[in-house]
């Protein structure tokens, strides 16, 4: 008797993309809190033991994000395999890629507090899918898990809001759930949208020192074994975009054909691209007004 072949099937395993935020004018002011970066990191690195371990195929591959830069600090298909050669491989390259952070920003002065380079690491992330995928028909559910960022819409500079959403689109097109851990205090609507949009998993931890059973018990699983779990579901995603000129949350408003800007009053030019506006047709009449009014003959 012919022996059965085994199914190559790749549903439980996972290529799992993690960014990992490294913005130190958040970390300074969450040192104050109960969670500081190095707390943090060891949460991280025992959840990516953790997924390394349900599986021997899985893959996880870490981004690190900066205000100024954001590069790859560790690959599991190229590091080590021993869970301590992992933990230093990454801290390594993460106090490497700290410095030259640094540096970049005494280049580059920033006014205020910089923001961390949210669009540059997805689309990394997504670069890097989309390779697994031209690999072969046979490769891991790719997945995106964003840790640590504090951000919300007026910490953002609105010159990047465009790049940021062309991320997320281009995620749920080439179905990549975005996963996504918030360590602030308030609520990230970016965030909320990204994991709404893609169909990923959006968490605000409320204890902050069992970030490890979070983790593990949120983000570990596979795409499939997620269809039979109860997972937190969103709640109040809030679709509403804000104006790029006063930062308020707007109902209607203009948007610029150009760049897709968004501005609550008319403007004569775009403060981003720079293209000139036509006039406002508000206070055109109207074509049903103009047919009342006929000539008397």
């Amino acid at each position: 008797m012919t022996p059965v072949q085994p199914k190559l099937s790749t549903d439980d395993v996972s290529l799992l993309m993690v960014l990992i935020d490294t913005n130190p004018f958040f970390w300074s002011a969450a040192n104050t809190t109960s969670l500081s970066f190095s707390k943090f990191l060891s949460h991280v690195v025992a959840f990516l033991n953790s997924v390394l371990l349900l599986n021997q195929l899985n893959q996880v591959v870490v981004i690190a994000t900066g205000i100024n830069t954001c590069d790859y600090v560790y690959d599991s298909a190229a590091a080590g395999a021993l869970p301590n050669q992992r933990a230093e491989s990454l801290l390594q390259k993460l106090v490497e890629f700290v410095v030259k952070d640094e540096q970049l920003g005494k280049e580059d002065s920033v006014d205020g507090i910089g923001s961390s380079l949210l669009s540059g690491s997805l689309s990394m992330a997504l670069c890097y899918i989309q390779r697994v995928f031209r690999s072969g028909p046979h490769h891991p559910q790719p997945r995106v898990s964003v840790n640590g960022y504090m951000h919300s819409w007026t910490s953002f500079p609105f010159h990047r809001y465009v790049a940021i959403m062309n991320a997320i689109f281009s995620a749920q097109r080439s179905m990549v759930p975005i996963d996504s851990c918030l360590l602030g205090a308030q609520h990230s609507a970016f965030l909320q949208q990204a994991s709404y949009i893609t169909g990923g998993v959006y968490l605000k931890p409320q204890q902050l020192d069992g970030l490890f059973q979070y983790l593990s018990t949120v983000f570990a699983s596979d795409l499939y074994s997620r269809n039979f779990l109860q997972l937190p579901k969103p709640v109040g995603v809030d679709f509403r975009a804000s104006c790029f000129c006063h930062k308020n949350t707007i109902d209607m408003g203009y948007i610029c054909s150009v760049c897709l800007s968004i501005f609550c009053k008319h403007h004569k030019n775009c403060s981003t691209c720079g293209s000139v506006f036509g006039q406002a047709q508000t206070n055109a009449p109207s074509t049903s007004n103009q047919k009342r009014k006929t000539p008397e003959t």
